[in-house]
């Protein structure tokens, strides 16, 4: 693991300055720690702010970067864009070419060499479209560069004291709406206040899968014996109807990274 991690360092220090993509969450609070240690002061957190995005994440993501004594920036963006109002399957490769465009404009006007994100070799086993958008910026993804897997990136941040070394993985809530579906802002509030109820009740990595008036829970298939209780069951079900749900559903397979992406006739891995 110290060999990994060192060859991290000597990777980032080559690269002089840069400004990190950052959520927040393991890969990026991990990324952006090593910055710090090659960089310096040459380094800055540059967070998303957008209705795609919960509020909890971005008040987590500021008392990261704070707590890591780092310079923040944020970048704005308040609508829902035309290209992918209606939810298309390459959303992510739109939302992110969109993202990533204003992150290198803000880097290029402040004098910060390149910009990186979080990816990690597993990211490439899944539908990623948003991966093309990166590769077209010339975004750098270091811990993609050097082969560091999901599980040598959590190992690491314990070793280094990142108290997001055994935080679940979280997407933007987008990936909670079917594709083709129009996305709108109210079921996105909605979503954000489910997962965050069931959160605050024990279900770490949780999803809401939002098909309109119904909600389908997806918790960790080792949690799934939990919710073989009347009363909880009562309590969830009242809940997100009060969130403004009509139906309540339990996902009986439990969550499993981009089920969303199984109604997709083809998937290609990218």
């Amino acid at each position: 693991m110290n060999d990994k991690y060192n060859k991290l360092l000597e990777y980032l220090k080559e690269l002089k300055s840069a400004a990190v993509a950052f959520s927040g969450g393991v890969d990026s609070t991990f990324l952006l720690k090593a910055a710090k240690e090659a960089l310096g002061d040459k380094v800055i957190a540059v967070t998303v702010v957008s209705p795609y995005i919960p509020n909890w994440e971005i008040e987590e993501a500021k008392e990261l970067v704070a707590e890591l004594g780092i310079k923040h920036e944020f970048v704005e963006v308040p609508v829902i864009m035309d290209e992918i109002k209606f939810n298309p399957d390459n959303r992510c490769y739109l939302c992110k070419k969109a993202i990533f465009t204003k992150i290198k404009e803000f880097a290029s006007k402040n004098g910060y060499k390149y910009v990186l994100d979080g990816t990690n070799l597993d990211d490439t086993k899944d539908y990623r479209p948003g991966l093309i958008a990166l590769r077209e910026l010339k975004i750098k993804s270091p811990l993609l560069e050097n082969n560091l897997t999901k599980n040598d990136i959590r190992e690491l941040s314990k070793e280094l004291g990142l108290k997001t070394w055994k935080k679940p993985a979280y997407a933007c809530l987008l990936s909670r709406i079917p594709y083709g579906n129009e996305i709108k802002i109210e079921e996105l509030q909605r979503v954000e206040k489910a997962e965050r109820y069931l959160m605050s009740i024990g279900f770490e990595a949780v999803r809401v899968r939002c098909h309109k008036d119904l909600a389908r829970v997806e918790v960790q298939r080792e949690d799934r014996h939990k919710l073989f209780n009347e009363g909880l069951l009562d309590s969830i079900s009242t809940n997100l109807k009060e969130f403004g749900f009509k139906y309540v559903s339990l996902d009986m397979e439990g969550y499993r990274v981009g089920s969303l992406n199984e109604t997709l006739k083809e998937v290609k891995k990218i």
